[in-house]
């Protein structure tokens, strides 16, 4: 694909619904940071069915569902999607459990528990990346490590007050 066609199919802008959000940890602040710029520097990103790109998105938690709002740099809509969240929830819960575990291992464990409990955060993060794909699919198409900085989001949005 050319430069112009793959800078069609991409991100740019990332929002996340802060109005429901309590504060945070820095660590989960950094994460989210990070998660965000390595997004806009590196995504593959493409509604179905559409190719005017690149793309602004937004994302919120409304009813128990994830809201995907795509639009087009000018700002009009490409689409709005929604996922229901319950099937990430356990995926989420044990993703901050292990987090969690990780952030406490740092201060005081050995280096080897540190990547054992690494290993374990990777890999449920992996598993979340792959279900975000999953649901998406036919209706988003993303790449894996977009996915992976996306499922990121979706676990800062989880924490709500």
């Amino acid at each position: 694909m050319s430069d112009a066609g793959q800078d069609r199919r991409r991100l740019v802008r990332i929002t996340l619904d802060e109005r429901t959000v309590v504060r945070r940890s820095p660590e989960v602040e950094h994460e989210r940071a990070v998660a965000i710029y390595d997004l806009l520097e590196d995504n593959s990103f493409a509604p179905a069915g559409h190719e005017g790109g690149p793309y602004h998105l937004s994302l919120s938690i409304e009813d128990n569902r994830l809201v995907m709002d795509i639009r087009t740099t000018d700002e009009v809509r490409v689409a709005e999607v929604q996922l229901a969240i319950g099937s990430f929830r356990r995926i989420v819960k044990d993703y901050f459990t292990i987090c969690e575990s990780y952030y406490q291992a740092i201060r005081r464990a050995s280096p080897s528990q540190i990547e054992a409990i690494d290993m374990g955060r990777r890999g449920l993060h992996n598993e979340g990346s792959e279900l975000l794909r999953e649901r998406l699919s036919g209706k988003v198409e993303i790449d894996f490590k977009t996915a992976r900085r996306l499922f990121t989001l979706v676990c800062v949005l989880h924490i709500r007050g």
